[in-house]
């Protein structure tokens, strides 16, 4: 059997889908399954499929049900130890795979291993943004604020786990991920690479730009890991619904260019969670939502341009 059963969710995905599975295939780690889930693609996934010789990889074409069934549908089939997701759009570095076994192997009672993970852009350019989180341990308490994974590429999870907390849940179309991180971590150590090895793709047709849709699929997920929580820890609901408008917020900033929206969202983020407005990234957004309003998107972009470039020469000269 495979030590790695990895699961790659696909629809109408082969704009950048050779390219995802490539980044699997020259892994340091070789040891391991690749089960491609078409999810009712209309694409020519499966003509591009007939001719993969590698025989690790295997395609399983189904009806379009969501990422949540697919991936279901790849745990199914799985015969590794560990599993480990990747969207069809995202790329890993070549010792991701590596890096999260040895930390498994080394480490019998963790559940769950992630990454850091960059953002690229739709030509593999990388945009300067790095999730950045040291978080490990419980972690149960810090991911139903803010999930600090990032992205579904990023984590490596024992088989073991799915059949103590159960699949991902098919009514969830956005924060699958985060509910399903959420039920690991109230009953398993979590782990972290401390590299950014995971490389999540930012495009026009990520979910993640439709502001109005993340907090109407959020506050599911939000409402759902706070079933069950003590009475003690019912005061971080507040803080979750905080950090989901501040996000929110972005997202109708820059994926929609709505900059009203995004100052309802700024809004209500500190109703819910008052603190938020003394931290840096909500003085960010605030300096965003403004610039945006008064010079305009494009002025915002050249600013936020010159700030990243500044930045990195600034620690290209410090290191």
């Amino acid at each position: 059997m495979p030590k790695v059963s990895v699961i790659i969710p696909a629809y109408n995905s082969m704009t950048y889908l050779p390219k995802t599975l490539e980044s699997v295939l020259q892994q340091t780690f070789t040891d391991f399954e690749v089960f491609i889930i078409n999810d009712g693609s209309s694409d020519n996934i499966v003509e591009w499929a007939l001719q993969i010789t590698d025989p690790r990889v295997r395609l399983i074409s189904q009806p379009n049900q969501g990422v949540s069934v697919a991936r279901n549908t790849g745990i199914t089939h799985a015969q590794g130890e560990y599993i480990a997701f990747l969207d069809a759009d995202d790329l890993w570095e070549p010792t991701k795979l590596e890096k999260q076994v040895c930390c498994l192997e080394d480490n019998p009672a963790v559940g769950l291993v992630y990454t850091w993970t960059n953002f690229i852009d739709e030509s593999d350019k990388p945009t300067g943004v790095t999730i950045v989180s040291n978080a490990e341990g419980n972690v149960w308490e810090q991911i139903v604020v803010r999930d600090m994974i990032s992205t579904g590429s990023s984590p490596m999870i024992r088989r073991e786990c799915f059949a103590s907390v159960g699949v991902f849940d098919a009514n969830i179309s956005i924060g699958e991920d985060r509910d399903m991180w959420s039920r690991i971590a109230a009953r398993y150590p979590f782990a972290v690479v401390k590299e950014p090895l995971t490389l999540y793709r930012r495009h026009s047709r990520n979910t993640t730009k439709n502001s109005k849709k993340i907090v109407h699929e959020l506050h599911q997920v939000i409402e759902k890991s706070f079933q069950s929580a003590p009475l003690e820890l019912l005061y971080l609901r507040n803080r979750s619904y905080g950090w989901m408008n501040y996000f929110a917020a972005w997202s109708a900033l820059l994926g929609e260019n709505n900059y009203n929206d995004a100052m309802y969202f700024s809004r209500q983020a500190v109703l819910h969670y008052p603190q938020l407005r003394y931290t840096l990234m909500y003085v960010r957004l605030s300096v965003a939502i403004a610039i945006i309003r008064w010079l305009g998107s494009q002025t915002y972009q050249e600013v936020r341009s010159l700030t990243r470039t500044m930045r990195r020469l600034i620690l290209g000269i410090a290191s």
